[in-house]
């Protein structure tokens, strides 16, 4: 199946990339911070789970959103960071912090 046939509209495409509880704040973290190891990933969101956040990178870079480095140290060094594609996405992270603001203030 081709990946336009996989879509009945765009924002299944998006959602597809970003959607699930998690991606939308790893991304957000990652435009605001830059490149962050995965500790400090999971300081920044509380509430995810150490498998859960680990899922959802894997799926990130999978996609060719986030681009994961491994340094050759004991303890290993990963850090992960935003490829040039995912850093496309950026109008879209912004779009939901807006709007988020504005729900969060009850307008």
């Amino acid at each position: 199946m081709s990946e336009q046939a996989k879509y009945n509209c765009p924002v299944e495409a998006t959602l597809d990339v970003i959607g699930g509880k998690w991606k939308a704040v790893i991304l957000f973290h990652l435009f605001e911070d830059g490149t962050l190891r995965f500790a400090e990933l999971k300081r920044k969101i509380p509430g995810v789970s150490e498998r859960v956040l680990t899922k959802q990178l894997r799926e990130l870079e999978a996609d060719g959103i986030v681009h994961r480095e491994v340094y050759p140290e004991v303890p290993p060094k990963v850090e992960y960071s935003l490829t040039r594609y995912g850093k496309t996405i950026k109008p879209v992270s912004q779009a939901l912090c807006r709007w988020g603001e504005k729900h969060m203030k009850g307008t």
